[in-house]
């Protein structure tokens, strides 16, 4: 285990990743396996604005405002989704942090709780055929699972694997010269936060173009080495 945190801290695990990179997917086969929370920013103050808590009544205030939601506020509310008993056995964070500067507010908001990243796992794609990864996705509407055209088909045409839904929903922005984009900003966005974990000791990368059963394993090892 990296650094001076208890052993029965919980494992705190932060995937690193391009859209379209199966981060969701993974992270779905981590909770799984492991007895881990995902949380992602949009779900966490969604749920804290909708519980009314004294972070998600700023979160609301500023979101109705039109306003981006600051990093205070951010950890604010992951302090309170992290005393929840659920969360005991650990968390995965998609989506945050994504700068250097929230990464360090986040190991601070660790600290002062006993732990600390366990391990930063960067999924490591090919720009090109992200793109046809990426354009090829679609979601049912009625629970979030996510699918593919070409990857991770529904097993029965039209009918979701998870709830039995027939509703499925495209983004919009799920097209080649938007994901391109994407691909640019992300690169360079989260370079500096893959340095700044490499730094620490605690970054692994994770080849993200193989299979999906392949990538899991290779995720859990990651995990479960830095947990020995």
């Amino acid at each position: 285990m990296a650094g001076g945190a208890s052993r029965s801290a919980p494992r705190v695990v932060i995937l690193l990743g391009p859209p379209g990179a199966g981060k969701g997917t993974q992270a779905r086969l981590l909770e799984e396996r492991f007895g881990l929370v995902q949380l992602s920013t949009g779900d966490l103050l969604r749920a804290a604005v909708s519980e009314g808590t004294e972070a998600g009544q700023k979160a609301k205030a500023v979101m109705e405002a039109g306003q981006l939601v600051s990093d205070e506020i951010v950890l604010a509310v992951l302090k309170d989704r992290m005393a929840k008993p659920d969360t005991a056995r650990g968390i995965i964070l998609d989506g945050f942090p994504r700068t250097e500067g929230q990464a360090r507010a986040l190991d601070a908001l660790l600290a002062a709780q006993g732990a600390e990243v366990t391990v930063a796992i960067s999924l490591e794609v090919d720009d090109t055929a992200m793109v046809g990864r990426v354009a090829g996705r679609f979601t049912c509407a009625g629970c979030g699972e996510g699918y593919h055209d070409e990857f991770k088909p529904p097993r029965g045409d039209g009918v979701c694997d998870k709830c039995g839904g027939t509703a499925f929903t495209r983004r919009a922005d799920d097209n080649a010269e938007t994901v391109r984009e994407r691909l640019t900003a992300y690169h360079a966005q989260t370079a500096p936060l893959i340095a700044y974990y490499q730094g620490k000791g605690v970054l692994r990368r994770v080849d993200a173009m193989g299979t999906i059963d392949n990538i899991a394993v290779a995720m859990a090892e990651a995990l479960e080495r830095e947990s020995a």
